[in-house]
C-alpha cells in the first residue's frame, strides 16, 4: 500500500496529459495549447513562488508562532494549491484537442485534483491545524474571514 496509494493518486492524475500523449490524434499547437500553456506555466510559477514564501517566512525565528499572511498569501490562504491546480487544469486544456471519443473522460482527472487538495488532504487538514493552533486568535479570524481559501484577489477586496 505504500507505493500503490502514491502511484494511483499521480496516475489518475496525470490521465488526461496520458490520454492526449497515447491517443492516435495528431494535433498541431492551436489556442487551446497556447492557453492551456499559459495556465499551466502561471500555476507552476504561483505553486514555486508561494512556497518559496513560506519557505522564507519559516525560516525567520520571529515567525516561529505565526500565520503567514504576506505576499501571495495575502491573496490567498492556499495560493500554492491554487498554483497546483491551475497547473493541471492547463494540462487538461492542453489535452482536449487530442483526446477522442471516451477519453474526454479523462478530465474528470481535473476534478480529483481539486477534490484530493481541498477536501481529502492539503487544504482540509492544514485549516484544521490552522484552526486548532490559532482559531482564538482574533488576527487569524479576521484573515480566514477576508482572504480567500484559493483564489487569488486582490488584499482587502470585497467577495
Amino acid at each position: 500500500m505504500t507505493w500503490t496509494l502514491p502511484g494511483a493518486w499521480v496516475f489518475v492524475t496525470v490521465s488526461a496529459g496520458l490520454g492526449a500523449i497515447t491517443s492516435g490524434t495528431t494535433v498541431a499547437p492551436e489556442l487551446a495549447f497556447y492557453v492551456g500553456l499559459v495556465m499551466w506555466l502561471a500555476g507552476f510559477a504561483i505553486e514555486v513562488i508561494a512556497d518559496r514564501q513560506k519557505t522564507t517566512f519559516r525560516a525567520d525565528p520571529a515567525n516561529a508562532d505565526a500565520f503567514i499572511t504576506t505576499g501571495l498569501w495575502a491573496w490567498s490562504r492556499h495560493p500554492n494549491y491554487f498554483g497546483e491546480i491551475l497547473l493541471w487544469a492547463g494540462i487538461a486544456v492542453i489535452a482536449i484537442p487530442a483526446l477522442q471519443g471516451n477519453q474526454i473522460y479523462l478530465l474528470l482527472s481535473l476534478i480529483w485534483v481539486v477534490v484530493l487538495l481541498t477536501a481529502i488532504s492539503g487544504v482540509r487538514m492544514l485549516e484544521g491545524r490552522g484552526n486548532k493552533r490559532w482559531g482564538n486568535d482574533p488576527e487569524y479570524q479576521a484573515y480566514m474571514k477576508r482572504t480567500p481559501m484559493l483564489m487569488l484577489w486582490p488584499p482587502g477586496r470585497d467577495r
